[in-house]
């Protein structure tokens, strides 16, 4: 069977088609829209022209199943519909423009797809943390003997703390120091008595994709394939937070995509790194999309 997944996300907008047996799926394609949602919220509200923008995207992907015969389309949305006060109006209109019934899942439900999409690829990791920086949440998994153990989000993302803290593109140092305290202060709300230190972390979203590009410029791509210690992060955010000049030809040269989420990003990793004592962190390819697909679709098989 072949099948379509829609995440409508807070800073993009992603198309997955997929082949999918009872017990395997295979992704036959892929597409984005940077739509940038979180950007469009003023007092808690998706503005008119924010839900224009993900009826926009929707269209345009909704030419694309069209074109490659796919029938089969499940479209859900995260942070982006789910933390703002008008997700009943949202919803209808995305329904009314572009035809399409949307599932608002919950910051639970969106670790855990996380969580499982990841662990297709790491099935051999056992215990860890497990985090998806998206642009208007972060998902947050402990993990121990194959288990979840806590599963949590929080309401900071890459896009949300940019649009919150930051005037002009490039944070200045007094605006690092907010977006760090806000990061801080909802850490501090996690259901998490003791943070349980452990050896590795398992990032999915475009944060951890750039981070690994990031530290590929840096550091050699010989020398990083998909892992970056907690050092080589440490001394990676030091060079983007810095400001200067090299900073900023550094970002654009790797990912000028996320010119204006990737401080805010990485100082969300650097925190969730630092307060489970992390050695190590690997990036999965798969996530959230791939979680939904075995959870949502695959068991209905």
């Amino acid at each position: 069977m072949n099948c379509a997944v829609i995440d409508i996300g807070s800073n993009s907008m992603r198309l997955s088609v997929y082949e999918v047996q009872k017990d395997s799926f295979t992704i036959l394609f892929k597409e984005k829209i940077m739509a940038g949602l979180a950007g469009y919220v003023n007092n808690g509200a998706l503005s008119k022209e924010g839900i224009k923008c993900a009826c926009d995207g929707l269209l345009e992907f909704k030419k694309i199943t069209e074109y490659l015969g796919i029938d089969n389309i499940s479209v859900f949305a995260t942070a982006s519909l789910r933390n703002i006060s008008n997700t009943d109006e949202a919803v209808g209109k995305i329904k009314e423009v572009a035809g399409f019934e949307v599932e608002v899942i919950s910051g639970y439900e969106e670790a855990v797809y996380g969580y499982t999409g990841a662990m297709t690829v790491f099935n051999d990791m056992k215990e860890g943390v497990f985090t998806d920086i998206g642009g208007a949440s972060a998902e947050i998994v402990y993990f121990s003997e194959g288990n979840i153990k806590i599963a949590e989000s929080i309401p900071v993302g890459s896009l949300k703390l940019f649009s919150q803290c930051v005037s002009k593109i490039i944070p200045k140092k007094t605006e690092q120091e907010k977006i760090s305290g806000e990061i801080k202060k909802e850490i501090k709300k996690l259901k998490i008595k003791k943070f349980p230190e452990t050896d590795t972390l398992c990032c999915v979203g475009g944060t951890g994709r750039a981070m690994v590009k990031l530290a590929k410029h840096i550091f050699g791509s010989d020398s990083i394939d998909n892992k970056v210690t907690s050092t080589q992060l440490a001394w990676l955010s030091s060079i983007i937070l810095s400001g200067t000049d090299e900073a900023l030809s550094v970002i654009l040269k790797v990912c000028p995509e996320r010119i204006h989420t990737i401080i805010p990003g990485i100082m969300i990793l650097q925190n969730i790194v630092e307060k489970f004592g992390v050695k190590e962190i690997v990036v999965s390819s798969y996530g959230v999309r791939e979680g939904y697909l075995c959870q949502k679709i695959q068991k209905s098989l």
